[in-house]
């Protein structure tokens, strides 16, 4: 079946147009074994296939063969190893294809395929394989002129499909809202099950463990579960360290469902109590994020909740004794990036950093309904923190929400993940 995706995008496609989209390759893990395949966002977007080797032809102005794509072919040798393929003919039955071939076909017709396209929607530096077949082939039509007609101009297809994914539609939505109802579960299993004495890597593959069980293909990213001061490392993956009492543990896991990611991050006790000190920095975050959460509505911008995350931490800080002086001119000068180093949000869709311009004619960009983010301010105190309340040291907090634009307001996506101090504490009750 067709994607309706697919006709909006050649509905957006410059007149005389062409494009070709490539699948993502497989990649090596070692020796003769691969990776999981993952297929590339923007072909998977488009057609809805799910294998390697594919490449995608669409041409509005075709008079009949609109949408193309070119494939493996069946193969039940390498099906009995593999898995089936749906080959040329599934490429038609069942991805709505006007017209379907194998890969070599497309090699060899590539110049009529081509040829008298003004204009070519094409990603380059993304496949170097397939970046050289097509310089070839336009190379050679320009050569051959009085044979051809090559495109004029290679244009990036993102400039058209990456601000349509940036927008969700329902179905993308409920297909969201699925991917985060799996990774608030997982993250209330790690909070039930987390004991002093575990190791991180115990509690990520509980965390994963409940992603496949509800359907998700894989974790939408590396999770990370940093417990005491690995919290404080804000791309932590290593997840080895045992798990002591009196720390905090950190776990930013999301799932992929379908095709689309979510991302939640919580901070939790390992014991199931917070201390003081935890509480304090805890709170901080918490109160940060809470209010730029109720920031999200259309015409808000990510510049304005990175304004008021940065404002409010820095307060936050000098209250806790983490930073002295001028709140303006700590901001000013950068001085609270020693505990607040990143962005307050990002995009999310098809890719847990997802496409989409945050800043359109200079100016930064405006939500919309459809668009989800992420919100997710954090402290990290390392334990080398010079000028510092002792209490403090090693402690990294990060609360993080998938948010939908809506057209009233947003809707918290991640809203069955609980993140009030007293909710966890009851959660975790031994």
């Amino acid at each position: 079946m067709r994607r309706p995706q697919l006709e909006e995008f050649m509905r957006r496609m410059e007149p005389d147009s062409i494009a070709i989209i490539g699948s993502a390759p497989e990649r090596t893990r070692s020796n003769d074994t691969e990776y999981r395949y993952r297929q590339d966002s923007d072909f998977y977007y488009l057609t809805g296939f799910n294998e390697p080797e594919a490449i995608a032809v669409i041409a509005p102005a075709h008079p009949e063969h609109k949408y193309r794509l070119f494939v493996r072919p069946r193969d039940p040798e390498r099906e009995t190893w593999d898995g089936r393929r749906a080959g040329v003919e599934g490429a038609v039955a069942e991805f709505g294809a006007d017209k379907a071939g194998t890969v070599a076909e497309f090699h060899e017709q590539a110049r009529d395929v081509l040829n008298g396209a003004r204009n070519l929607y094409y990603r380059l530096g993304v496949n170097p394989e397939l970046d050289a077949t097509l310089i070839q082939h336009v190379r050679a039509m320009r050569m051959r002129s009085r044979l051809y007609r090559a495109p004029d101009a290679i244009t990036d297809p993102g400039v058209i499909l990456h601000e349509m994914r940036l927008v969700k539609t329902p179905d993308e939505i409920e297909l969201m809202q699925r991917s985060a109802d799996i990774a608030a579960e997982a993250h209330v299993e790690a909070m039930r099950a987390v004991r002093p004495g575990m190791n991180e890597y115990e509690i990520e593959a509980l965390i994963e463990y409940v992603f496949r069980r509800n359907g998700a293909t894989a974790p939408a990213y590396n999770s990370i579960v940093g417990g005491g001061a690995n919290a404080t490392v804000l791309h932590y993956v290593t997840n080895d360290a045992p798990l002591r009492d009196g720390d905090l543990v950190l776990v930013d896991a999301g799932a992929e469902y379908r095709g689309y990611a979510s991302d939640i991050t919580r901070t939790f006790p390992v014991n199931g109590r917070y201390t003081e000190a935890q509480r304090d920095v805890y709170q901080a975050v918490l109160e940060t994020q809470m209010a730029c959460v109720e920031l999200v509505k259309p015409g808000a911008t990510m510049g304005e909740l990175n304004k008021r995350a940065t404002e409010m931490l820095t307060e936050r800080m000098l209250r806790l004794g983490l930073l002295a002086g001028e709140p303006a001119k700590l901001i000013e000068e950068g001085t609270y990036k020693r505990f607040y180093m990143h962005m307050v949000g990002h995009f999310l869709g098809m890719d847990v950093h997802d496409v989409g311009r945050y800043q359109v004619d200079g100016q930064d960009r405006p939500l919309e309904p459809g668009i989800i983010i992420t919100v997710e301010p954090g402290l990290y105190i390392a334990e080398t923190a010079e000028n510092i309340p002792d209490k403090y040291r090693g402690i990294g907090v990060r609360i993080e929400d998938d948010v939908l634009v809506t057209p009233e307001g947003h809707r918290v996506l991640t809203a069955k993940a609980p993140k009030q101090i007293e909710e966890i504490e009851q959660l975790m009750a031994r």
